[in-house]
Formats: C-alpha cells, sequence, structure tokens
C-alpha cells in the first residue's frame, strides 16, 4: 500500500483496519485450537505420501533464501534483516520439530536429535536473540523512555513505531493510525505499565 495513501486515511479509519486485522487474527487462533484437536485425534500414525524428496529439498530451499537473505542485509546494514532473521529462525525450529517428531522409533533419531541440538535450534535461538536485541537498540534511539530504575521498558511493552507521532513538522491528524487517541495511549501505556510492573527490566 502506498504511503501517500495511507496518509490520507483519518483516525478513524486507521483504528478500524487495525481492529479488523486484530479480529482475524484472532479468529484465526481460536480457530486452530478445536482444529488441531482434531488432527491429533484423528490423523493416522504412519501415511503414505507422495514427493517426500520435493517437500524437504523445497523446504530446506527456503531455510537457505531465509539464511542468505539475513546475510544480505546484514552485510548491507538494513533494518530488514530482523524479519528475515526471525522467518530463518522459524524455519529452523520447524525443521528441528520435523526432523525429530517424523524419526522417532526409527534408526535416524538420533542423528535427527543432535543435529536439532547443535546445529538447528542453537541457531535458531541466535537468531531471535540478535533480531530481539536489533529492535530493542532501534526502539531505544527512538524512545528514551525507562522504567523507575532507569532500565529500558522491556520489548513487549514498547510501542508499535506506526502509533507513534510524528514530528512536530507534521500534523498528527492527517497522518494514519496516529492522531489525539494514539498519542494518548501511547503516554498513557508508560504510566499504566509502570504502574502495573513498577520493576519491570
Amino acid at each position: 500500500m502506498r504511503l501517500d495513501h495511507l496518509a490520507r486515511l483519518t483516525p478513524e479509519q486507521a483504528k478500524r483496519r487495525r481492529k479488523l486485522t486484530l479480529e482475524l487474527l484472532w479468529v484465526c487462533a481460536f480457530a486452530l485450537v478445536p482444529w488441531t484437536i482434531y488432527l491429533a485425534v484423528s490423523l493416522p500414525d504412519v501415511y503414505g505420501t507422495r514427493h517426500w524428496s520435493l517437500a524437504w529439498a523445497g523446504f530446506d530451499v527456503l531455510e537457505l533464501l531465509a539464511l542468505g537473505a539475513t546475510a544480505y542485509f546484514g552485510w548491507r546494514g538494513r533494518q530488514a534483516l530482523i524479519g528475515t532473521a526471525i522467518a530463518a529462525a522459524t524455519l529452523l525450529i520447524c525443521d528441528a520439530w520435523f526432523d525429530v517428531t517424523l524419526n522417532l522409533g526409527t534408526p535416524d533419531i538420533w542423528m535427527a536429535v543432535g543435529s536439532a541440538a547443535l546445529i538447528e535450534l542453537p541457531l535458531a535461538l541466535f537468531l531471535i536473540h540478535r533480531a530481539t536485541m536489533l529492535m530493542r537498540l532501534t526502539m531505544l534511539r527512538l524512545l528514551s523512555q525507562t522504567d523507575v530504575r532507569g532500565r529500558p521498558i522491556r520489548l513487549s511493552k514498547l510501542p508499535l513505531i506506526a502509533l507513534l507521532p510524528f514530528d512536530d513538522d507534521h500534523d498528527p491528524d492527517q497522518d494514519p493510525e496516529f492522531g489525539d487517541e494514539a498519542a494518548h495511549a501511547h503516554d498513557s501505556q508508560y504510566a499504566g505499565d509502570r504502574e502495573r510492573d513498577p520493576g519491570a527490566p
């Protein structure tokens, strides 16, 4: 979506879009609960499938692309590496999960466990840690708020950058998802977080 189109959104329109997006995500999350239970009790333990090699080779290609993109954006010093690092970490965790579970009860189980424990999961945790650190550093450069002990606010409690008002040379009433309501929510969020959790790092 073009930024000039977003800039023409009223605060009410932006709020409605955000509400619809959150409602969609909640519906999907709740719908997955019965579906997951159904699959757990209905799927067979043994199942023959086609294109097994294509499925796994394609999965490894996705891992290669995600890791390669992360390395490229890191080399170029681009903010996009946060997204690609999270994507790569997710794929690595999925790879470890399927390797271990699909090899349970077979001679290859120890190879799968070793690969997951020594390669895939450590690399995934490393990428998640670095991506989280970069997100915190990014926010700390934009926000100076700290808790009552003078320590940076937790990443989980920092607001979305898109919800923060622009600089003084912008009219917040004309900017997408901003305006008085977003600014008030931003100001009150830290006050509420400190009141509820004054010792949070």
